[in-house]
């Protein structure tokens, strides 16, 4: 069996609440094994022989249809998490978040460029490794930056979702 990550777009803001051990159940029910949530964020994390993308259609639908939303859901491997965490850019700072960003192929470029575009705070930077698109941002200013605002346009929705970096090392610690 692979380990997994499932990462959830859009759990517990904007009217969208759900509690983790319903979501757990939801996972157990269609058949994914060793369930557990790590944080409200909506990040399971579960085990499975089956194939990524037949995962990801048999999930979603369980969750639109146990929750009445449209569920959107990125998975990785265990292994892969494992790289997210290690290839961070940025020096960890107590002043500063650090995101990495869960999503489509390509989708890292896409972020890029709307970054790039955007205004930015001092010491504010982003940076693609591998595939995966890092934000650094100080402390306060996530949702208040011109990045952090372009992040919630409709547009994006089912093309990404992101997390703290600190989440990849609980998540990975459940997983093993």
């Amino acid at each position: 069996m692979i380990k997994y990550c499932a990462f959830l777009r859009g759990v517990n803001v904007r009217g969208t609440n759900m509690k983790m051990a319903d979501v757990c159940r939801v996972f157990k029910d269609t058949g994914m094994d060793h369930v557990s949530s790590v944080l409200a964020s909506g990040n399971i994390v579960f085990s499975s022989d089956s194939p990524v993308d037949e995962l990801k259609i048999v999930l979603e639908a369980a969750m639109s249809k146990s929750f009445s939303y449209d569920a959107f859901l990125f998975i990785k491997s265990e292994e892969e998490i494992t790289l997210f965490r290690r290839n961070i850019p940025f020096d960890i700072r107590p002043d500063f978040h650090i995101y990495a960003f869960v999503g489509l192929p390509g989708v890292e470029e896409l972020l890029m460029q709307e970054f790039n575009n955007s205004a930015k705070a001092a010491d504010e930077k982003a940076k693609v490794i591998n595939g995966v698109f890092y934000w650094q941002v100080p402390k306060g200013n996530t949702l208040d930056s011109t990045f952090g605002k372009i992040l919630g346009k409709k547009s994006l929705k089912d093309k990404f979702t992101s997390r703290n970096v600190n989440t990849f090392e609980k998540i990975l610690k459940i997983m093993q």
